[in-house]
């Protein structure tokens, strides 16, 4: 057929997709990273939901257990490789699978034509640069932590007190209260790529350029998150006040009269904005359109990402508040289909950044006038909130008009996926 990719260059990139994938199978290397690090496992695995979502078969199905476990007896059979408890046998088997799925519609995507390779290529594309993104976030954030020792921790606890309340360890105090709520908890907090993967999945199949701008947002948002932490580092109140929390914060009037300066604490500082509140509202705001389940997927995600950040003290709750400007900024930022001067996408690129990089700054330098009153803070925090969803809704409006095909007909989901 006149403009496909000649055979021989279908049979390269399938034979680099598996000298590739298999030095991530049969390495030692990688065996063990995927042992250490439950969501980079988790991120691994979504490109199953990404697969069975634009190609649901039993065919790929099958194909993808094949693979997975023909490098699983390799591994632990024959090269020794050994999950020393269950979780960690999970946590391999999970990346076995998301890397067999990347395979699968690897070998598709090289061999198919038209409409069908074009939409596997654009699926293929952000799910690898996703996971190379993952790959060197924690040397980052152990560089940073050797560079900045002192962190901000006591200034983000100063504010949230000046609102009147913990939120942090109030949250904290429910989710401490069993061991099923907390596991519960932490492990849809460690599962959030699954929403992120659902809503790149769901708009991938209706909504090409609009789900690559989903794409853009969600990988932009881990390295600018990186630049902002080291503008305000901080780890969380757990961090910080170690075994008491939940249950021993300090009363109003010590918080009050506290003295906040940057204190050296060791810890990964991944607290300033919140990316995880970053990356479920941006999984939110994009949900729109989407079957009625993808959709519920996510509100449950918003619900125990907000549980988690907080309950688990990895957060405080100002860190949440600015992750609102901080998301728009990064929509505004991935939104690639309209131009950059046009005024729908400029006004919500620069309030989401001065509205950030505002707060980075009365967190720094004006902790005393939060304790003004109660009233101010909240009104900050609300207007904060407001303002960002309502910019954020009128550029989610805009990039429709700009994305939404010609005929009203070819808006809805095809019918026939790729098969």
């Amino acid at each position: 057929m006149s403009g496909e990719s000649p055979v021989w260059a279908r049979a390269a990139a399938t034979a680099g997709l598996v000298l590739l994938t298999s030095y991530a199978f049969f390495s030692r290397a990688f065996f063990e990273f995927s042992l250490l690090d439950a969501y980079v496992s988790i991120s691994f695995a979504c490109g199953t939901i990404v697969l069975f979502r634009i190609q649901p078969s039993w065919q790929k199905l099958l194909q993808v257990a094949l693979i997975s476990g023909v490098v699983a007896i390799i591994d632990i059979g024959f090269l020794g490789y050994r999950p020393y408890y269950p979780v960690a046998f999970t946590l391999v088997c999970l990346s076995y699978i998301g890397i067999s799925s990347f395979v699968v519609l690897g070998v598709h995507a090289a061999w198919a034509t038209g409409e069908k390779r074009k939409l596997l290529v654009y699926t293929l594309l952000p799910m690898f640069l996703f996971s190379l993104v993952l790959i060197p976030d924690p040397i980052i954030l152990d560089l940073m932590e050797k560079l900045r020792p002192l962190t901000f921790d006591l200034y983000l606890y100063s504010f949230d007190a000046s609102l009147g309340m913990q939120a942090s360890f109030v949250l904290g105090t429910f989710v401490f209260k069993s061991a099923w709520i907390y596991n519960t908890t932490l492990l849809l907090y460690i599962a959030l790529p699954i929403p992120l993967a659902v809503v790149f999945a769901g708009n991938i199949v209706r909504n090409r350029k609009h789900a690559l701008c989903i794409a853009l947002a969600f990988l932009l948002a881990g390295p600018l998150g990186l630049f902002f932490y080291n503008m305000l580092p901080a780890l969380g109140p757990v961090h910080i006040f170690q075994t008491q929390f939940p249950g021993h914060p300090l009363s109003m009037a010590d918080a009050a009269r506290m003295v906040v300066e940057p204190i050296t604490v060791k810890g990964t500082r991944n607290a300033m904005p919140s990316l995880h509140m970053a990356w479920i509202l941006l999984a939110w705001w994009n949900a729109c359109g989407l079957r009625k389940v993808e959709r519920w997927i996510v509100y449950l995600f918003v619900f125990f990402t907000v549980l988690s950040t907080l309950g688990l003290g990895e957060h405080y709750l100002i860190d949440l508040v600015v992750a609102y400007p901080f998301a728009l900024m990064v929509q505004a930022l991935s939104s690639f289909i309209i131009p950059l001067r046009d005024a729908r996408r400029m006004v919500p690129l620069l309030a989401g950044m001065s509205i950030t990089l505002a707060w980075l700054g009365l967190l720094s330098y004006a902790t005393k006038l939060f304790w003004i009153s109660p009233l101010l803070p909240w009104s900050l925090v609300l207007a904060t909130v407001a303002v960002s969803i309502f910019l954020q809704r009128r550029l989610f409006a805009a990039r429709m008009v700009e994305t939404m095909p010609a005929h009203p007909a070819m808006a809805r989901e095809p019918a026939v996926v790729v098969s």
